[in-house]
C-alpha cells in the first residue's frame, strides 16, 4: 500500500518535525540539566560537532533554546531553554519514566530525580479538570481536522 498523499494532520507530527531529529531531545535534556555549553553538549550527547551545531541552530530558530554569551574573547555561547523549551521538560520526564520502567527494570537506573518534597520524582499525566490520572481507556479522541475521522480520511 502506498503512503497517503496527505497524512493525518497531527500536533505530534508537527512537534516531531522540530524535536524529533536525532540528538534534539538529548540536547534539550542537557540544557534542562544546566549543561548548555557546546563542549558539554558534545560530550554528554555523543553528537558529532557538525550535527550538534545544526540541531542547536534549529532549536534556537524554533524558539526552544536561547543563546547567551559567556565569553567575549573568544566569543562563546551557552544555550538555555526558553519558556517553550521548559514546556517540553514534562515530555522528557515522561520518556525517562517509560525508559526506567521498560528498559531498566533491574533497578539500575541511569538517573533519579528528587522532587522538592524529598521523594523520588515519578511523573504522572493527569486531567487538568478533575486531577485523575490519564489512562488509555478513559480517553476519547475527537478529530477536528476537516475530512478526518479516528480511523482515517473520509471518502472524497
Amino acid at each position: 500500500m502506498a503512503a497517503p498523499k496527505d497524512p493525518r494532520p497531527c500536533s505530534i507530527a508537527d512537534a516531531l518535525a522540530l524535536v524529533g531529529e536525532k540528538y534534539s531531545l538529548l540536547v534539550l535534556r542537557e540544557v534542562c540539566l544546566g549543561n548548555g555549553r557546546f563542549d558539554q553538549l558534545v560530550r554528554n550527547t555523543g553528537a558529532p560537532r557538525d550535527v550538534l551545531a545544526t540541531r542547536l541552530r534549529r532549536l534556537v530558530d524554533a524558539g526552544i533554546l536561547a543563546k547567551h554569551p559567556y565569553s567575549e574573547r573568544p566569543q562563546r555561547f551557552e544555550y538555555r531553554p526558553t519558556r517553550a523549551g521548559l514546556e517540553l521538560e514534562p515530555v522528557l520526564l515522561t520518556l525517562k519514566e517509560w525508559g526506567d520502567r521498560h528498559l531498566h527494570q533491574g533497578g539500575d537506573l541511569p538517573m533519579v530525580l528528587e522532587h522538592a518534597c524529598g521523594d523520588t520524582f515519578v511523573p504522572v499525566v493527569a486531567c487538568r479538570a478533575c486531577g485523575a490520572e490519564a489512562r488509555h481507556e478513559d480517553l476519547t479522541p475527537h478529530p477536528r481536522a476537516p475530512g478526518w475521522t479516528v480511523s482515517g480520511p473520509t471518502a472524497a
